[in-house]
């Protein structure tokens, strides 16, 4: 299922990341070797790529990432599991959402 018109098995995801108090350099660091790593390998188009910080509930930060992956994860490497449990360890479960929340999406603007 493609969202771009290119390839049938792209996606554009939106993803959500409650990040730990205290963890938020820490978690922006390995966000962007994560991108450095998905864009060396193949797996991701240069655009688009949005990080956006924000805070809930007063001071907890959160972020969210949009992206198209060039096509679907279904089978990453050992690397890219590797740094999805690191980014999993450096979330947490928040008012009822998962540490790392999020999908798949249609692409409106910067087709």
């Amino acid at each position: 299922m493609g969202t771009s018109g290119k390839k049938g098995d792209s996606e554009t995801v939106l993803i959500t990341y409650h990040v730990q108090s205290g963890k938020e350099n820490e978690f922006q660091k390995l966000l962007a070797r994560a991108w450095d790593i998905y864009r060396n390998d193949g797996l991701v188009y240069a655009k688009p790529h949005t990080v956006v910080r924000n805070t809930e509930d007063g001071d907890k930060t959160y972020f969210t990432e949009i992206f198209t992956w060039a096509k679907s994860p279904d089978h990453p490497s050992g690397d890219v599991t590797a740094l999805w449990g690191q980014e999993q360890a450096l979330c947490e479960a928040r008012d009822g959402h998962r540490g790392i929340e999020g999908g798949e999406v249609s692409l409106v603007t910067g087709k």
